[in-house]
């Protein structure tokens, strides 16, 4: 059972007043009767409640987390999971609870911000999924709710980003299947309304312009597994069939490469496929998947701890930029057996 007041109160022989006095920090008590007080709380390990702090400071000490995700879809995506466990680890240190949303349709997630911000639920947000032209700055900007993005919108935003560069890794998963001998390598992307799905797409593209090959084998998905499974199931049907795909998320390529698998093709002989993310199960593929590391957990961990920290006042409001993501070659990937140009 949890320690309440009354019980620091009657250890400390002071009245529940005295008690909430001298644990908030506020004038009516002497120093002596003060530190009695406290040794008990100390001792019978009580804890402030985060309600009870919340009503005296008009703080909710809770940050909020909308995500515009079909719910049957969320549980598949292996990010946001390990991604909501960062942000809880930091949270839990500071004895913040985090307010987490699932909303299905853009009017549900505008209704959603309005409602943390006029039911007063949280102190800040974090935004992912950043899209271009992103109307969630301005509804911020409006509601004047604190926020840390996950990358930056081409939209202007004055709330601080978390940024890495996923050009480099994409390129190097691009010039990998070159040096196998590929010239048909094909790009399943994400939705390009989204600033990392359009992203990855430009990075495969200039990294086949820049190696004087077409970029003309790009199929638009939505990083769910169908979609990866649909975008796969049409390059592989076309006459200039690719020999390698480069997926935008692991998902997609771990539905795209079972497949291939299931439809007469191997993996890496007739086809080589690369991911994105390093989820944990893509090791234990067969082949195992290559694919390009990345760290939600850590993502999750950072962008609360900065948000926090910018709450506090003690963030300068300058970008975090985290390192650029790493290839991982895998058994996914091999020389081409065969060339169709």
């Amino acid at each position: 059972m949890a320690v309440t007041i009354s019980d620091v109160a009657r250890a400390a022989g002071v009245s529940k007043g005295a008690v909430s006095y001298a644990l908030n920090g506020r004038p009516g008590v002497s120093d002596v009767t003060r530190q009695r007080i406290v040794e008990a709380a100390k001792q019978l390990g009580w804890k402030p409640s985060l309600r009870a702090k919340g009503f005296s400071s008009s703080k909710a000490y809770a940050l909020g987390l909308v995500v515009a995700r079909d719910l049957k879809l969320l549980g598949t995506d292996p990010f946001f999971p390990a991604f909501i466990a960062g942000i809880e680890s930091t949270l839990s240190e500071h004895e913040y609870a985090l307010v987490l949303t699932i909303a299905t349709d853009p009017d549900a997630e505008e209704r959603s911000y309005r409602k943390l911000v006029e039911g007063g639920r949280v102190d800040g947000v974090i935004l992912t999924d950043m899209r271009n032209d992103d109307s969630r700055i301005a509804l911020l900007r409006e509601l004047k709710l604190p926020a840390v993005t996950l990358e930056r919108s081409d939209t202007p935003s004055p709330f601080t980003a978390l940024r890495t560069d996923d050009t480099d890794a994409i390129t190097a998963a691009v010039d990998h299947l070159i040096g196998l001998g590929h010239t048909r390598i094909a790009h399943v992307g994400g939705a390009q309304a989204y600033v990392h799905g359009r992203s990855r797409r430009l990075a495969w593209e200039r990294a086949l312009f820049a190696a004087g090959l077409p970029a003309d084998l790009f199929a638009d998905a939505d990083f769910t597994a169908s979609g990866g499974v649909t975008a796969t199931e049409a390059l592989l049907r076309r006459p200039d069939r690719p020999t390698a795909i480069v997926y935008a998320n692991d998902l997609m390529a771990t539905a795209g490469q079972s497949f291939a698998l299931t439809h007469g093709f191997t993996v890496p002989g007739d086809l080589s496929i690369t991911g994105f993310d390093n989820a944990e199960f893509a090791q234990y593929l067969n082949p195992p998947l290559t694919t390009i590391s990345s760290d939600p957990l850590r993502w999750g961990r950072l962008a609360a701890a900065v948000l926090l920290d910018q709450l506090a006042g003690t963030h300068d409001g300058q970008d975090i930029v985290l390192p650029p993501p790493k290839l991982l070659v895998r058994g996914s990937t091999g020389p081409v057996r065969f060339s169709t140009t």
